[in-house]
């Protein structure tokens, strides 16, 4: 059986006392545009793309098997909500929201992304952790600053984020409706800097969505930042994208107090 081929952050100033990882396409038995990319089983987490349940079934009890405790699933629906993981359960009502936090240990925050901006956050103290699903909607919506906020008010001190996979720069062409969304969203901050004019092609640009990221998270007080180096879109063989290929599976990016 594959292992699970998974991503561990490089996050220096992390706390000794959590765990956190991202996982990949591969090392799963999703098969068909749910696979590795390479012809092999694919390690598709998402249960709402059409892929055969059971397969999911199998690839979230591999990565349970990596973890402390069972995956606290949200409904994920491109807001600010943030949720607290201990509240999510099989036995309890799906909550909805777009992130969610952790004040024990092997309480498991995750969140699934295939182009979306994955956030990971911890407290320098080891106090509190937590994960947010920011797309573009959520990311101007402010849901990085959401996640702060609910942190702190957990007891959070000092806060450091890790940016895991998303679609990079070189990939994520916007409309105009992007760009005045994060105007609105910042005013009185250049964000100019973030989005590439595409040639030719008025009102559309290339966005960084890493680079918004450190705009948001450091209005929200957040100045150290680690990670937001893969893009999904062009790691083919190692990413699930939406962008690219339209039907496909979803990757879990996930952190715990140990």
């Amino acid at each position: 059986m594959d292992a699970p081929e998974l991503v561990i952050p490089d996050w220096p100033d992390a706390p000794a006392n959590i765990g956190a990882l991202a996982s990949t396409r591969r090392g799963g038995v999703s098969q068909g545009p749910y696979d590795d990319g390479r012809g092999g089983g694919g390690f598709n987490l998402g249960l709402h793309v059409g892929d055969d349940p059971a397969h999911v079934a199998e690839n979230r009890a591999r990565l349970q098997g990596l973890l402390p405790g069972r995956p606290a699933w949200i409904a994920q629906v491109h807001g600010a909500d943030v949720v607290d993981a201990a509240t999510v359960g099989p036995d309890q009502p799906v909550r909805t929201g777009d992130a969610s936090i952790a004040t024990a240990p092997g309480i498991v925050c995750a969140i699934l992304t295939a182009d979306c901006l994955p956030v990971l956050f911890a407290d320098r103290g080891g106090k509190v952790v937590g994960a947010a699903h920011a797309g573009w909607r959520g990311l101007a919506g402010g849901v990085l600053g959401q996640t702060v906020a609910a942190m702190r008010a957990a007891g959070a001190g000092e806060i450091t984020a890790w940016m895991g996979p998303a679609i990079g720069p070189q990939a994520f062409e916007v409309g105009q409706d992007v760009f005045d969304s994060f105007a609105a969203a910042l005013p009185g901050v250049d964000v100019g800097f973030a989005f590439v004019p595409r040639p030719g092609i008025e009102g559309k640009y290339l966005a960084d969505m890493f680079a918004l990221a450190r705009l948001m998270l450091g209005r929200a007080g957040v100045a150290s930042v680690a990670g937001g180096d893969r893009c999904t879109h062009t790691e083919t063989g190692r990413f699930y994208s939406y962008r690219r290929d339209g039907v496909t599976g979803r990757q879990a990016s996930l952190i715990w107090l140990k």
